[in-house]
């Protein structure tokens, strides 16, 4: 399915200077264009919109989804691996964010204070960075 600019709009609950900016800044792109020279997106387009509310919501700037958007589709041709690697990957982005933001509060704990918090947490988190280590060991380089 093909939508216009204020069909894509309706469905992405977003308004058509958004999407005539995001076309702008490259971050989305029209499949084709009609007859009447109307740009039409594609159903993908719709999926990559709601992936960009999500990544602005966790407070990422354009300049970075672009970043993002643009590793995402070089990842992989299979759309469930490349997907699911992309949904990781801002995972791991935003857990920096809150650790980022958690420096201040650390800094202020007494030293076995912050032992015991992060005691509870460094192993879970490499238990995490060994799961993916091993699983882009299987994985073949792009």
């Amino acid at each position: 399915m093909l939508y216009r600019i204020g069909e894509l709009a309706k469905a992405a609950q977003i308004s058509e200077r958004t999407i005539d900016y995001y076309t702008k800044l490259g971050l989305i792109q029209p499949e084709t264009r009609s007859m009447k020279n109307y740009r039409l997106y594609s159903h993908e387009t719709l999926d990559t919109l709601e992936r960009i509310n999500q990544l602005k919501q966790e407070k990422y700037t354009l300049e970075e989804i672009k970043s993002i958007l643009a590793r995402w589709n070089t990842a992989a041709p299979d759309h469930d691996v490349s997907g699911k690697l992309a949904e990781l990957e801002a995972h791991m982005q935003q857990l920096r964010r809150e650790v980022k933001a958690l420096e201040p509060a650390l800094n202020k704990m007494k030293p076995g204070q912050a032992r015991r918090a992060l005691a509870h947490l460094i192993p879970q988190g490499a238990a995490c960075i060994e799961a993916i280590r091993l699983l882009l060991s299987q994985v073949p380089p792009i």
